[in-house]
């Protein structure tokens, strides 16, 4: 079967103008480049990707999965790839999509109207064509494995990966908009399809191409748009009761407004209650979800001598800077740093008479992680303890927002009480919306409530904690709403891979790598999500961790490659101890410890089972008799991984560990016996 293939493919592709090896690295890094891309362009087009941001990855897992069992099986150039991609492209921008804010008990931060098309419409539109787009690159990355060694291909696949994210990365800190991503598409198109003949490939290709390339063009020169690393931010000044106002939507949502202080005081009473509930003026203040400038401003008009802001966003800091009309970023007492709002409360060792959040709601999800928010590690009782010991002796921390639901209220308020030893302040501002402010002194005396706070009502779920950090998730439970919508990818893919490989027996001798590509994606989640807690949910750390859990990857073959290692099940047997190693080393360990000794500590855990689950791939790999198939069944594991992630919102993220290691022994169990000796 092997040389039948590789034969193929070798008659195939042996008049293609680039090496093989150039060909392969261009091709993986096309492929996850492209990932990447459409992951972070529909979710901010399309604003039930905002909080399904994996529905992408999936599709994308299962894309790449069929490429590679295409192999072998059409002599046909992927010229659907740029053809599909230029009608989601068109389709995208077209219907433009906002949604409600609540839905099956999940709570949403959008827009209080529905309008385009509805979510069962647009996301299998979304999902079968981003994999349906990943197949051609991957069927040109597969293509290439069959005229190399099987870890030497594996090698370069690897190398082509860790490039795409390099780049993708490096036109995020330029904050390039996706015209750009556009061209860069389009140049790898008409580099990696064979121009032959010409008029087709014209057609096919060119002409695709240009229409992506000039709609994304359109969007990039909208008047107000800018693009951070975490969203497509649009602004407009406008007037409001004869002030100046700068109103800034990102991902098409309503997100927040530059406003004048004395505006801001006069029109909405919550954002003076943090200061008449201190018992002292505050001097020192930190501002964790600055935005824009209004919070930084209304401080400083409250006297505060120092002010840090920290926001996560770089362009809402930008856009603050230059256009509030206050310009409290350039007042000298404030000082200003980017980053996550946990990561800061766990490096400094600063301390303030009034610690604030100022409606911290990111609107968006990790990248690579299925339910973790940007903010939803500053709203657990371990990070208001981090909060609560950085207040000086009479000091104070707060918080306020627009939380819709009165559970919610009663929730943080709880999670407040538990972490500073006694019951908050709870002003309830407006019902509509609740519109509330809750306040704890660092003791009881050093807080004066208007009212006494009644306490939770019955049926509040209780506080949140750094492994379930789902602070909208009403109940612990899958909500109904994700159960069918992955049961629906689930079944689709099924028909997909037998409509493009074939009968399921072709893949069937190679049971166990599925499972070893399902448990590696429960452990690359609880990677992301574990420095995202260890060192902020920044797309900085979230890149950092995708390149280091590749380079681990990439680690593991070379060892494979060069030097003789154990035999399978040895590995296993590592592979296991570092799945124990993860589960005993607790968070607050590792919080505990300077950031360089913590990154050091944290490296290693993360790192030694997935190491050691890409040796035993690696040698399982490298003695398949189909390589393609082989790696294309690991692939459609990982995507049944991805769907698996979603049991994190009931066990929590370190409960992943646990169902890890039993599909590891699933593989283990189902290892040939000739491997296995």
């Amino acid at each position: 079967m092997t040389a039948q293939v590789q034969a193929t493919s070798s008659d195939r592709e042996s008049d293609h103008w680039m090496a093989v090896r150039p060909r392969l690295i261009l091709a993986s890094g096309f492929m996850l480049f492209l990932e990447l891309a459409l992951i972070r362009w529909t979710g901010s087009n399309i604003v039930h990707l905002s909080y399904f941001t994996n529905f992408v990855l999936l599709g994308s897992f299962l894309g790449i999965g069929l490429g590679f069992l295409r192999v072998g099986r059409s002599r046909r150039q992927p010229y659907y790839s740029p053809i599909v991609l230029a009608a989601l492209v068109l389709v995208v921008m077209m219907f433009p999509v906002t949604v409600d804010q609540q839905a099956d008990g999940v709570l949403y931060w959008t827009s209080l109207e529905t309008t385009g098309p509805p979510a069962w419409v647009i996301l299998p539109i979304v999902f079968a064509a981003a994999a349906t787009v990943l197949m051609g690159p991957a069927e040109l990355v597969g293509r290439c494995f069959p005229e190399l060694p099987r870890l030497e291909a594996y090698r370069y696949d690897l190398i082509g990966s860790l490039s795409g994210i390099a780049l993708f990365t490096a036109l995020s800190f330029l904050s390039a908009p996706p015209v750009f991503w556009g061209v860069l598409v389009a140049v790898a198109y008409a580099l990696l399809l064979v121009p032959r003949p010409p008029v087709p490939y014209l057609l096919l290709v060119v002409t695709p191409s240009l229409v992506v390339v000039g709609l994304l063009l359109a969007e990039t020169l909208t008047a107000g748009a800018l693009w951070s690393p975490y969203y497509k931010v649009t602004y407009r000044q406008l007037e409001r009761a004869g002030e100046k106002v700068m109103n800034i939507q990102v991902n098409g949502i309503p997100h927040q407004e530059a406003v004048p202080a004395a505006a801001r005081l006069q029109w909405e009473a919550q954002y003076g209650l943090p200061y008449e509930r201190a018992v002292s003026t505050p001097k020192d203040v930190l501002i964790v979800g600055a935005g824009s400038g209004t919070d930084v401003a209304i401080a400083l008009s409250k006297g505060a001598q120092r002010v840090d802001a920290v926001e996560i966003d770089p362009k809402l800091r930008e856009l603050g800077g230059t256009y509030h009309p206050d310009h409290p970023y350039s007042d000298p007492r404030v000082s200003t740093t980017i980053t996550d709002g946990r990561a800061y409360l766990e490096q400094t060792d600063k301390k303030y008479d009034l610690i604030l959040f100022a409606l911290p709601d990111s609107l968006t999800l990790v990248s690579g992680a299925s339910s973790l928010r940007l903010e939803s590690y500053l709203f657990t009782e371990e990070a208001m303890r981090a909060a609560r010991d950085h207040l000086k002796p009479g000091g104070a921390f707060s918080m306020y927002n627009y939380y819709r639901e009165s559970w919610l209220v009663d929730r943080l308020a709880a999670t407040m009480g538990e972490a500073f030893g006694h019951k908050p302040c709870v002003d309830v501002v407006s019902q509509a919306g609740q519109q509330a402010v809750i306040t704890a002194g660092l003791t009881l005396a050093d807080q004066r409530c208007g009212g006494q706070w009644a306490g939770a009502a019955a049926g509040t779920p209780p506080p949140t904690g750094d492994d379930r950090p789902f602070l909208y998730l009403k109940d612990s439970t899958i909500p109904s709403l994700y159960v069918i919508t992955l049961s629906l990818i689930l079944i689709v893919s099924l028909l997909a891979v037998r409509v493009v490989a074939g009968p399921f027996a072709r893949m069937r001798p190679y049971a166990d790598l599925f499972l070893l590509g399902v448990g590696f994606m429960l452990l690359e989640t609880k990677s992301v999500t574990g420095f995202a807690l260890l060192f902020g949910t920044t797309w900085v750390v979230n890149a950092i961790v995708f390149a280091g859990v590749l380079v681990a990857v990439l680690a593991a073959v070379e060892v494979t490659r060069r030097f003789r290692t154990p035999p399978l099940p040895v590995m296993y047997g590592v592979l296991f101890a570092g799945l124990a190693l993860s589960w005993l080393v607790p968070n607050s360990w590792l919080l505990s410890l300077p950031v360089p000794l913590r990154a050091v500590a944290a490296v290693t855990v993360a790192f030694l089972p997935i190491f050691a689950a890409n040796v035993v791939f690696a040698k399982r790999f490298s003695d398949t008799a189909d390589a393609t198939t082989s790696f294309g069944a690991n692939l459609l594991g990982a995507m049944v991984g991805g769907c698996l992630e979603y049991l994190a919102l009931v066990i929590g993220y370190k409960g992943l560990l646990l169902v890890a290691a039993v599909l590891y022994l699933g593989a283990f169990a189902l290892l040939p016996r000739r491997a296995a000796a």
